[in-house]
Order: structure tokens, then sequence, then C-alpha cells
């Protein structure tokens, strides 16, 4: 079992920045990829960014350009930089690990990007 805790969501206003952070209970072995997700009100879960064992990354395009997805394996921590943060970027965003195949995900993080 792996264990997910998140940090780093809040109130920010539009335009603004904030950073994400997730620390799985686990080290990179058997990591398959790290990464995040968003889920606003009435609408799906739905990937943010990933980044794969081998340092592969994959944005939604709603973010590209604005969000940074990076990870530091020494902290077994993922990080999400958010930049440029626009209104329709509110929702609470779920860390995601994917370990030997098997999916682990955080309690979640909100955000909320007034205008």
């Amino acid at each position: 079992q792996v264990q997910l805790v998140e940090s780093g969501g809040g109130l920010v206003q539009a335009g603004g920045s904030l950073r994400l952070s997730c620390t799985a209970s686990t080290n990179s072995f058997g990591v398959n990829a790290m990464g995040w997700y968003r889920q606003a009100p009435g609408k799906q879960r739905e990937l943010v960014a990933a980044i794969t064992s081998s340092g592969i990354t994959n944005y939604a395009d709603s973010v590209k350009g604005r969000f940074t997805i990076s990870r530091d394996t020494t902290k077994n921590t993922v990080y999400l930089q958010m930049n440029s943060l626009k209104p329709e970027d509110t929702a609470v965003y779920y860390c995601n690990v994917r370990r030997f195949q098997a999916d682990y995900w955080g309690k979640g993080t909100l955000v909320t990007v007034s205008s």
C-alpha cells in the first residue's frame, strides 16, 4: 500500500501561481509514473500532468505552457508548478502514483482561482 500526502493548494487570484507537492510513502522502486489529476464540480476527473519513471512528461492541452510537473526521487515527491492560473483551473487536485500497475490516490487538495 502506498500513502500519498499532498500539500500546496489554496486560494489565488487569476494570473497567480501555486506549487503542489505530493510525497509518497514508498521509494521509486516499481513506480511506473506519478501525476496529478483534477476534478471540478460537476465534472469528471481528468489528467493534468504526469511523469514516467524515465522522466517523460505528459500534459493536458489546457495546461501546456502554464504548468510544469517535476519530481525529486530522493524525496519520493512529485511537484506541480502552476503559473498563469485561470478561474477554470479551480478544482480538487489529486496526486496519483502508479506502482506495479496499481493506482494509488491522495485525498486531494483544493485549488481555487478567483477572477
